[in-house]
């Protein structure tokens, strides 16, 4: 249907879709890491556990009008939920004026980056990735891969297989060289599922910037805290994937200077 719409109306369509989904999203960022059903039972405040009426969970607009107070305690209620609205709508947005309306945008690339915000709060809070969103997202990015120009599914095995193998192989030399874990299964995972979508290319791509990214604001963050021993200094590094793949997959996969050739 949306792809009927006049220009202005997919571009509206997309925004209201994307916080429609952020509203779901904020769902699972809360009871996914706790193994709680995303599905049932309804939304209730977490302060007086009363349920949540329809008029009160309209994304964005109720928190605005509730003036981020829970209706019936009034206590405050967290920014990061229409943050996530907020940030889904939009990206929802960027990626339709990237690919265009068609079946790989509802079925490929929203879920793709839905998937990588539920994984960057979740990880924010919690220091997990869940399995359920890195392999199942791999899953997708596979069946999936025929709906892709760019990416059929030869290029998604190899980028799987980049991803996944440069992490877990780096995590094997960490463990030698220093005797301790220093990077976590899920970041492996996720790198994996990046490369489903994204192909090899995007892994390269993907593991420099959040390299550049994560070394960055470890260093400012340790300076903050007076951490003498950065190599001790533990932060989530899928934030930084999610944003190195973000990056190559909005705004330079299209770029001729960044193209190779695909395997075949």
């Amino acid at each position: 249907m949306i792809e009927y719409l006049p220009q202005w109306g997919t571009h509206l369509m997309s925004l209201i879709l994307g916080l429609i989904v952020g509203s779901f999203l904020n769902v699972v960022v809360v009871r996914l890491p706790l193994g709680k059903s995303i599905v049932a039972p309804r939304s209730s405040c977490p302060s007086c556990h009363q349920v949540i009426r329809w008029y009160d969970n309209i994304p964005v607009l109720s928190y605005l009008l509730l003036r981020g107070q829970c209706r019936q305690c009034r206590v405050a209620i967290s920014s990061r939920y229409p943050v996530i609205e907020c940030l889904t709508a939009l990206l929802f947005l960027a990626v339709e004026l990237k690919v265009g309306v068609f079946s790989a945008l509802v079925l490929r690339h929203w879920p793709l980056v839905s998937i990588l915000l539920a994984v960057t709060f979740i990880d924010l809070e919690h220091r997990i990735i869940p399995d359920s969103l890195s392999l199942g997202g791999t899953a997708l990015g596979f069946l999936t891969s025929f709906l892709s120009l760019e990416i059929g599914w030869r290029a998604s095995l190899v980028g799987f297989l980049v991803g996944f193998g440069f992490f877990y192989l780096m995590a094997l030399v960490y463990l030698q060289l220093r005797g301790r874990s220093g990077m976590g299964g899920g970041d492996i995972k996720l790198l994996g599922m990046i490369g489903t979508f994204l192909g090899w290319q995007g892994v390269f791509v993907t593991i420099l910037l959040s390299s550049v990214l994560g070394s960055v604001v470890g260093l400012l963050w340790a300076r903050w805290t007076a951490q003498e021993d950065l190599m001790k200094f533990a932060i989530p590094y899928g934030p930084f994937l999610v944003l190195g793949a973000l990056c190559y997959y909005l705004f330079l996969s299209d770029q001729l200077w960044f193209q190779f050739m695909i395997p075949t």
